[in-house]
């Protein structure tokens, strides 16, 4: 026997190392003691993706099937389907409570129109405009309404996560919760542990665990969150609040209650005149010759008074939501009004 492959090995790593030793001996040569000259050692390092199956083709030939290792105890015969367990936890979306299935076969995060009607009535005045585009499950057509752009909050009790989502609303969507899909998956980097412990971690913190819905204590720290915002909105909206020093503190609490529930009714940094029904105003522009004088008149360098002076009333007004910027190729329809304060610095 000239030479003998005495090792080989395949090392599983993002990039497989080979490493083939071969000894040359002879057969006078005991087989336990090997001069160290007579060993050579080859190293080839080739690239591979070992996350993929060994074997893709159906031609190939499978010499070789290991069993897979159960981590849990396997069901009786036929009762296979028991041993499904549910990927949904608790989140807040807009400081509300509401159900997420965390479901990696859905391509789209999304969320029936009703359910989110229930959770988030004023959704519609939020909603981003969606066009051309189709969608389907496997019972039928799916028909979207727009995007949601929205926050949706995992509680821990640690650190909360925040994580900035953009919802697709289904006219025709039967589900009483939201579907987080894998298009979050990817990008937040969230994965799913189906150990003895299940949980769900997101690429923020691998070591931060999130437990699903059968954690009985997910209710609790819910509610933990909800007070802490709670005392966030009355310490920021009802700051100069003067509350009858005569109620109970049970009066007081109701009450504090009911003001939370309508919160959006309050001015904020970001909503300065609220949202309360009575006070809105009415703007009237006409879009019709003849123009008024001011706007005929041709356009003229103004003071740098003049142009500091608009400048604030028109941030002031993009924050009251009463105008919005738009962008540098964006297309506005005729139909809308269009303020121009200046264009060329005049």
């Amino acid at each position: 026997m000239d030479a003998l492959n005495g090792f080989h090995q395949d090392v599983l790593t993002p990039i497989t190392k080979k490493l083939l030793i071969v000894i040359t001996h002879s057969e006078d040569t005991p087989i336990d003691n090997y001069p160290i000259e007579n060993i050579t050692a080859f190293f080839e390092v080739t690239e591979v993706h070992t996350h993929l199956q060994k074997y893709s083709e159906d031609s190939c030939n499978l010499n070789n099937i290991q069993d897979a290792i159960m981590c849990k105890t396997k069901p009786a015969r036929g009762k296979g389907y028991t041993a499904g367990a549910c990927c949904i936890t608790s989140i807040l979306i807009n400081d509300i409570g509401s159900r997420l299935n965390l479901d990696t076969g859905e391509f789209f995060t999304c969320v029936d129109k009703d359910y989110l009607q229930a959770i988030l009535p004023g959704w519609k005045n939020h909603i981003l405009p969606i066009e051309g585009l189709q969608f389907s499950s496997a019972s039928n057509n799916m028909y979207p309404l727009g995007i949601l752009d929205t926050n949706l909050v995992f509680p821990h009790p640690a650190a909360n996560v925040r994580m900035k989502t953009e919802i697709v609303v289904i006219n025709n969507f039967t589900s009483q919760k939201i579907i987080l899909g894998n298009d979050y998956f990817n990008i937040d980097g969230i994965d799913i542990n189906n150990h003895k412990d299940r949980y769900f971690t997101t690429e923020e913190n691998k070591r931060q665990t999130f437990s699903f819905s059968n954690i009985p204590n997910q209710i609790s720290i819910i509610s933990s969150v909800k007070d802490t915002y709670k005392k966030e909105f009355v310490a920021n909206q009802l700051v100069e609040a003067q509350i009858n020093p005569s109620l109970s503190p049970k009066m007081r609490h109701d009450l504090i209650d009911v003001l939370y529930t309508y919160k959006n009714a309050f001015a904020s940094d970001n909503k300065p005149l609220g949202a309360i029904k009575g006070n809105e105003g009415d703007i009237a522009l006409n879009i019709y010759r003849p123009y008024p004088p001011v706007i005929r008149r041709p356009a003229y360098p103004a003071s740098p008074r003049a142009r500091e002076a608009l400048e604030k009333h028109i941030q002031e007004l993009i924050q009251l939501c009463a105008l919005r910027k738009v962008g540098h190729n964006e297309e506005v329809e005729v139909t809308k009004p269009v303020i121009i304060p200046w264009h060329n610095d005049k």
